[in-house]
């Protein structure tokens, strides 16, 4: 059996692999409060795998998998101890943070609602799955970065979901390929742009969707700074840099004339690090 530091070191390693954006931002946290985000990335991505299983594996199967993994976390996190690699250091930190075991419920129920669903009618129905998916996770986050009001917890909820939609817009064409559409359906059929979604070319619809959408995150980018003020130096200087990132993916966006389809817009690797040394400069 691997030790609680091998843990910590196992869910470091899955950060650094999948995650390399986040991984080189969180250099800007306090060595304490960073491994315990790796140990939270660990299980999201734990579960991740867990939900996904293979392509060949049916909707069933993914769900009792799921359902099976959920039953022994909250096991796990009911005696604060698990013998798992992942879970050891999720679930201490968990214990040592306090964080609220709802959080995770929310979390694990939009990922088996992602496994059910491949589209969804309208913002209503999308803001329910991110809940959980990107709502829940932002309010995971801040508990171990530490707040000094509640006032925070909203914005941070903001922040996680601003995020979430922005990965909606710039991932449609790899979504597609997984049979799904995270882009609200009321609205594409609203702006004409469903053709866009078959033919995976941008007409005059789904620019106009694309500019609705980007709006909105935009807004819900802007709300979320309200709670910075909330969180210590180090933290806040990691949150704005991981939003000024994902605000420059939209930047990028229009930047191609929101053709999404020919090619997945991503940031340069010098503004990466022009974020991350005015981050420090702060």
């Amino acid at each position: 059996m691997v030790t609680l530091e091998e843990s910590y070191d196992i869910c470091k390693g899955l950060n650094k692999h999948f995650e390399k954006g986040y991984y080189f931002l969180s250099g800007l946290l306090p060595p304490e409060k960073r491994r315990h985000i790796y140990a939270l990335y660990g299980l999201y991505r734990y579960a991740k795998e867990v939900g996904d299983k293979s392509a060949s594996a049916s909707p069933e199967d993914r769900i009792e998998s799921l359902e099976s993994f959920s039953e022994r976390f909250f096991t796990d996190l009911g005696t604060g101890l698990s013998e798992e690699p992942v879970l050891m250091a999720a679930i201490d930190t968990i214990v040592k943070f306090d964080i609220p075991k709802e959080y995770f419920g929310r979390f694990l129920n939009s990922m088996k609602m992602d496994i059910e669903r491949s589209t969804f009618g309208d913002f209503s129905e999308l803001s329910r799955y991110m809940d959980g998916s990107a709502g829940a996770v932002g309010e995971i986050v801040q508990a171990v970065l530490g707040v000094s009001s509640d006032l925070a917890i909203e914005n941070a909820r903001e922040l996680g979901i601003a995020i979430q939609l922005t990965s909606f817009i710039r991932d449609i064409p790899t979504d597609l390929d997984r049979q799904k559409i995270y882009i609200p359906q009321d609205e594409v059929e609203g702006f004409g742009a469903t053709v866009a979604f078959e033919s995976r070319k941008p007409n005059d619809g789904f620019k106009e969707l694309l500019k609705f959408e980007i709006a909105r995150i935009r807004e819900l980018y802007e709300r979320s700074k309200a709670g910075d003020k909330y969180f210590d130096q180090s933290a806040e200087k990691c949150i704005s840099a991981i939003r000024s990132l994902n605000s420059q993916i939209l930047d990028r966006i229009e930047s191609v004339d929101y053709d999404v389809f020919s090619v997945r817009v991503q940031v340069p690797a010098l503004n990466r690090l022009r974020v991350f040394a005015g981050a420090r400069l702060l």
